[in-house]
């Protein structure tokens, strides 16, 4: 199984935003990151029960968004440039319709220059799970709200909100979009096929 390829750029070369633009576009059948630190982060397409899951997920996200207009959500596809420089990827976000149009036309149609309010990442099976939980940190470090990595292995979602300590749930418990996603909740039980314990 392959694992994703960091490829360190030389302090000497600085990658901008539309190189690493350019490197996307020639390489469209990867998913792509770029950490604040300038190391490029190539990760492979992800298995298909994997990219199931994040659609259920997106899906979810979406049908709820929709009912509420509150604001933008997004898949895995889509990157933002971070306070602290990086880009990223989350595998689900949620942008507030406030904070969206703040952004002009031309900042959204590239990386958007922003943190999502909420991002959700899915723990594949090729995933390092050390490197994914540095990931929420780095997202509420950059101004996200609220961050739930999903980890289908061990039935767990490790909810992370700026200033506490991260907490763990197993998939017994509906989550709460709290006052980021207002009304959302999820039963991931329905997503992950797993029942109740008798």
């Amino acid at each position: 199984m392959q694992t994703a390829m960091p490829i360190q750029i030389p302090r000497t070369l600085r990658c901008t935003e539309e190189q690493f633009t350019e490197l996307v576009k020639a390489n469209p059948d990867l998913r792509w990151e770029l950490t604040a630190q300038g190391e490029v982060i190539v990760m492979p397409p992800t298995g298909s029960e994997t990219g199931n899951f994040n659609s259920e997920l997106s899906a979810d996200i979406g049908i709820w968004n929709r009912q509420n207009k509150q604001g933008k959500g997004f898949d895995s596809s889509a990157g933002f440039r971070l306070p602290n420089g990086a880009i990223r990827s989350p595998d689900v976000a949620w942008i507030s319709q406030e904070r969206w149009e703040q952004l002009s036309p031309e900042q959204r149609r590239k990386f958007a220059p922003i943190c999502p309010d909420f991002a959700l990442e899915l723990v594949s099976p090729s995933d390092d799970l050390a490197t994914v939980q540095a990931k929420m940190q780095e997202y509420l470090e950059n101004g996200c709200r609220l961050g739930w990595l999903v980890h289908p292995e061990n039935r767990t979602v490790t909810i992370y909100r700026p200033n506490v300590a991260p907490e763990i749930v197993t998939f017994d418990v509906i989550l709460s979009g709290e006052d980021v996603l207002r009304g959302f909740t999820l039963d991931l039980r329905q997503i992950f096929g797993y029942d109740s314990p008798s």
